[in-house]
């Protein structure tokens, strides 16, 4: 059925809940939609909004509204445990901060076995008082919107600019030389002023058709603020106690040959593998890496050693702390490296190098928050990065994270005003 006949099913449903007891409750109607998810999602005015699609393309899910928040995994891991199975909680981490984990009243999923829709009806004294308030909530639904056109861009402003750039690689590789640094992961923000709004929605949407290989991701936390991106990089997925993540780190020109072979990649590939060895060590029973390879996509092309282990106890809490932020987006040691960037660096992280995904009982899954944006009406701020280690040019660290930015950057600029 349309997805406007599934919500009247779901109403159906809600109004035949008669228990005033307390409880847990979903309601699934299968759906055929005419749309997809993120258009459905977009046209909708119920804060949170989160949209992930797997790497694979093969997952889809689109939540909105929140029956409860959680400011850190930790919370929302506790509460995933005492949730009914199969519950998911959705969200991202930051590395400096809090996350913002919930959820949702309304989940919209896709995946090999087909879509549908789920209600989750959670309350600590009446669900038939519940099921009543969720009635008026889905009546505040809205039918899909047309699609929004992208703005183009009237001025960029890039912190640091490239003199500040190269001030701030020479300073990271003088404490790399000192000893005191391996490896440090420095950003630049750049801020574009756009002709007008901007659809978080519509920029996500337009980067899923040009950037393969990548999680599609979107959390609009309140009306005008979302955070966008097509990541390339998993931080873990979780299947019971399989784990798996990876060392994304090494990063050449798409066309560029002999990056396997780059000395100066292999070496920053390897600080972020023998990292996550440390850090997952005393947390697991086996621990396998797999051969380097390299992962194309549009404007690059990526080092990547994936990593297989098995988790002693399925802790998401655990493995989001053991693992976020990554060598590949922060540095070693860590701490030294966290220290660094706070000091250096001229502006908020925000969500930039932390995590987004899913965390539930029996699985979970974070990918990386990277080649991504902040979009606050007409004003974005894309986020990007490279790793400088010893040896590294900031000439060529500056053209990394040009091509970086483009992930998104191209989409407000050239070949959107052509």
């Amino acid at each position: 059925m349309h997805v406007a006949q599934a919500i009247e099913q779901l109403c159906i449903q809600l109004a035949q809940v008669s228990e005033s007891v307390p409880g847990e409750r979903q309601i699934n109607v299968r759906i055929s939609p005419e749309i997809d998810a993120l258009s459905w999602l977009a046209s909708q005015a119920c804060w949170p909004l989160f949209y992930w699609q797997s790497r694979s393309g093969e997952e889809i899910v689109a939540a909105c509204g929140a029956l409860e928040r959680y400011d850190s995994a930790a919370e929302a891991s506790r509460r995933v445990q005492t949730l009914p199975p199969g519950w998911r909680v959705f969200g991202a981490n930051r590395i400096f901060g809090a996350s913002d984990l919930f959820l949702p009243v309304l989940l919209w999923q896709q995946d090999s076995a087909g879509q549908q829709l789920t209600l989750n009806l959670v309350s600590d004294t009446s669900l038939q008082q519940e099921a009543q308030r969720l009635l008026h909530w889905l009546a505040d639904l809205r039918p899909v919107q047309p699609a929004a056109s992208l703005p183009h861009y009237h001025h960029v402003h890039h912190a640091p600019d490239k003199t500040g750039w190269f001030l701030q690689i020479n300073r990271a590789l003088a404490t790399i030389a000192d000893g005191e640094l391996d490896k440090v992961v420095l950003a630049r923000v750049s801020d574009f002023s756009l002709s007008g709004p901007l659809s978080a929605a519509a920029l996500l949407a337009a980067s899923q058709r040009i950037n393969p290989h990548c999680y599609h991701f979107m959390l609009a936390t309140e009306a005008g603020q979302a955070l966008v991106g097509s990541s390339p990089e998993r931080l873990y997925a979780r299947q019971g106690n399989q784990l798996k993540s990876e060392a994304l780190a090494g990063t050449a020109g798409l066309h560029q040959a002999g990056l396997l072979m780059d000395k100066k990649n292999q070496w920053e590939n390897s600080l972020v593998v023998e990292d996550i060895r440390q850090r997952l060590a005393d947390i697991v029973s086996e621990l396998e890496v797999m051969p380097a390879e390299l992962l194309p996509l549009r404007h690059l092309q990526h080092i990547r050693r994936r990593v297989r282990a098995r988790l002693m106890q399925p802790d998401d809490a655990q493995c989001i702390d053991r693992l976020q932020p990554t060598a590949a987006v922060a540095g070693l040691p860590r701490a030294a490296a966290q220290a660094f960037i706070r000091q250096q660096e001229p502006f908020s992280r925000g969500w930039y190098s932390g995590s987004v995904g899913y965390l539930s009982h029996s699985k979970s899954e974070f990918a990386v928050v990277l080649r991504c944006a902040q979009v606050t009406g007409s004003q974005v701020r894309l986020y990007a990065g490279a790793g400088i280690v010893s040896g590294s040019e900031p000439e060529l660290e500056w053209q990394e994270i040009e091509r970086k930015a483009a992930t998104l950057g191209t989409l407000l600029t050239a070949e959107n005003q052509g």
